[in-house]
């Protein structure tokens, strides 16, 4: 099969880097790719989100297959477009992808289904929105509606804090469109684990556990970034409590309810469904819904797969995922983001990068941010320029491989977490 993979991050790569295993794929394109996806798929020069664009291409060369992986192309209905144009295409239509499209959406559809979440209201003019934080007090959440590159939720401690996010978002304008309209929540405690699930619209089959670490720098201090490393599974602290218990619960209670949910809708989910989970005193509540895989969790979750990803896909896609044994492997993995010096504010581009064969030895280096010079020198080319994921008989294990390997990993004011795991 010719099989093409819309997105150009870290994720796309470990798609890509695990559909190349694939005996079904005869060759592989990625829609614009990036500098360490050129190594394993013939980068093809459109964007992401250029709809048209990339059902055309794929009419004209012959394309079987196409997964299209980030946010926005998802929101803006690709899959619907190239499945109404013939081609079969991997991740949720339009409508079910407004479970991460709109966080109201999603709020309305957890209180209506009584699926566990934080005490919510949202809001469509300013103030409003100031009178009720005024009145919740603080800590509290403050969540764009829209998308905003993983960027868009605010976890204020004082109200001041939250009142001045509200103002940003929906008067300045912060994130667009996405800001528009709020959902103000109450802040719920607990570790946080992330389960990742494929579904085909009616069967759901959850994948490792894995946690991200969104803040900039050690200690999960400083700004939300989209993502400075993960683990998978969860067996360590902060969040050793995803026990068999909790996973049945979350199962039961939030997992296979979610699926219902949509297919009730009448917007049955076929692709990855993303569940970010808080562990509070009172069970396991959802904090957030994502379309698609997380980046850099697929990374360190797809090291650790056995089966042919490319089966998986068109299972979800074909309703027949209740026929698959999917199996994974024994042990951990750790992915471990070097991002640029700045990240996720202002930051440099076009730095040259050394290293990256001698940390392969050790681990696989998922580029993100990164572009490919004619003379072979890798650039770099955005904020989290490299995963470099490794997997281990334990969780420790594969956090030592990961750190020992970016070791050999150079590029001007590189920067990174020192904590990966541990914290």
């Amino acid at each position: 099969m010719n099989v093409l993979i819309v997105g150009g991050g870290g994720r796309e790569h470990a798609i890509v880097w695990a559909l190349s295993k694939s005996e079904q794929v005869e060759q592989l394109y990625c829609a614009p790719g990036n500098g360490g996806i050129a190594a394993l798929a013939q980068c093809v020069p459109l964007s992401a989100t250029d709809v048209d664009g990339v059902v055309a291409w794929a009419q004209t060369h012959s394309i079987d297959f196409v997964v299209v992986a980030p946010d926005d192309p998802l929101a803006l209905g690709m899959v619907d477009a190239l499945e109404d144009a013939g081609i079969p295409a991997f991740g949720p239509r339009a409508d079910a992808a407004i479970i991460e499209a709109s966080k109201i959406f999603s709020k309305n559809l957890m209180a209506k289904y009584h699926i566990p979440t934080a005490k919510y209201q949202t809001f469509t003019e300013l103030a409003p929105a100031l009178a009720y934080i005024e009145a919740e007090g603080a800590p509290i959440v403050v969540k764009a509606d829209g998308l905003a590159l993983g960027k868009g939720v605010i976890v204020a401690q004082t109200v001041a804090e939250a009142q001045e996010a509200v103002r940003s978002m929906m008067d300045g304008r912060k994130f667009g469109q996405a800001g528009a309209r709020v959902v103000v929540e109450e802040c719920m405690t607990g570790p946080e684990v992330t389960v990742l699930a494929f579904c085909d619209g009616e069967h759901l089959v959850p994948m490792p556990s894995s946690q991200d670490h969104k803040r900039a720098f050690d200690g999960n201090q400083g700004p939300n970034t989209g993502g400075m490393g993960s683990i998978a599974p969860v067996a360590i602290p902060p969040s050793p409590n995803y026990t068999p218990e909790v996973a049945r619960r979350c199962m039961e209670e939030i997992f296979l309810p979610t699926v219902a949910a949509l297919k009730a809708e009448g917007r049955p989910f076929q692709g990855v469904l993303y569940f970010g989970l808080m562990l509070t005193p009172d069970g396991p509540k959802v904090v957030e819904y994502n379309a698609r895989f997380g980046d850099p969790e697929c990374q360190a979750v797809l090291s650790l797969l056995e089966t042919d990803l490319l089966d998986i896909f068109l299972a979800c896609r074909n309703g027949t995922l209740d026929h698959l044994n999917i199996r994974w492997k024994d042990g951990a993995a750790c992915c471990l983001v070097l991002a640029s010096g700045g990240y996720p504010g202002s930051y440099a581009k076009g730095l040259p990068i050394t290293g990256l064969e001698d940390a392969g030895q050790q681990a696989v280096v998922f580029h993100a941010g990164t572009k490919l010079g004619d003379d072979g020198t890798v650039f770099t080319n955005g904020g989290r320029v490299l995963g470099v994921t490794a997997t281990g008989p334990d969780l420790n294990a594969a956090i030592d491989s990961a750190y020992a390997a970016a070791g050999h990993i150079h590029f001007q004011d590189m920067h990174f977490r020192t904590d990966i795991g541990r914290v």
